[in-house]
């Protein structure tokens, strides 16, 4: 799944592409996960400009002049491929087609992606927020005597952090992702509000470095815990794993548990 630094960086790359496109065809191929039919869908943006491309939270937002957003959250197998005069991409669920005869699609093999017009904004800060520091950490962390790894996925209380930055997040700041939300010292939520920034604003770097065109998939091969492809951490610590349902935690014995 791509998570917050390769939405910033798609969101980046297709705001430059499309900005002042005018739609001239929306095609709804699955309304599975759409909030409205297909009819409105294609009422509602045909004939529209897109003023601008941005991520919110999980989700990349294409905002139209007149005040329609098109809401879409990739979810694990989602992905967005630009084309010309026809789309043959295979299980396609929502495609745009421009006036220069130019189309954006989204596909996905499973089906899960969700395309939504006109989402619900929400006030829950997102990842890369200036709300995201130490008042607000030691307030809400106050209150949880869940781990601090569910605490950072957790989309009701910060919106964007996923499991494999989670993982850097905790390793960067040296605390276990099975300590207790609660029993967090001060200081440590200090180095958790820096790692939070740090982490993804340094990877998103990263990403534009490698792939600086890149409007979908997902580039993981820098990340130093959250890595199949490694043993050890920079510290020379062994990395381990642990499956906690469908998710898998990377961490090392750098990290301090806190119970």
């Amino acid at each position: 799944m791509p998570e917050l630094p390769d939405l910033q960086v798609f969101s980046a790359n297709l705001n430059k592409i499309l900005s002042g496109k005018k739609v001239k065809n929306v095609s709804a191929i699955s309304d599975k996960n759409l909030n409205v039919s297909k009819a409105r869908l294609k009422k509602e943006l045909e004939g529209k400009t897109i003023d601008k491309v941005y991520r919110d939270g999980k989700e990349l937002r294409i905002a139209f002049n007149g005040s329609n957003v098109l809401g879409l959250h990739l979810m694990l197998h989602g992905n967005l491929y630009r084309f010309e005069n026809e789309n043959k991409n295979k299980h396609t669920i929502l495609q745009l087609t421009f006036d220069d005869d130019t189309g954006l699609a989204l596909t996905d093999w499973q089906g899960a992606a969700k395309p939504t017009l006109n989402p619900e904004e929400n006030d829950i800060p997102d990842a890369l927020s200036d709300e995201i520091n130490f008042k607000f950490l030691s307030d809400k962390l106050s209150r949880k005597r869940t781990t601090i790894k569910n605490f950072l996925l957790d989309q009701k209380i910060i919106r964007g952090i996923g499991n494999a930055y989670a993982d850097e997040i905790l390793w960067d700041c040296r605390i276990s992702p099975f300590s207790i939300c609660n029993k967090i010292p001060d200081n440590k939520i200090k180095a958790l509000a820096k790692s939070i920034k740090g982490v993804l604003t340094h990877a998103e770097k990263q990403i534009r470095k490698n792939d600086p065109d890149r409007i979908s998939g997902e580039r993981r091969d820098f990340l130093l815990i959250h890595n199949a492809h490694k043993t050890e951490s920079p510290g020379k610590h062994k990395i381990k794993t642990q499956a906690i349902g469908s998710r898998k935690t990377y961490f090392t014995d750098e990290q301090e548990l806190f119970k």
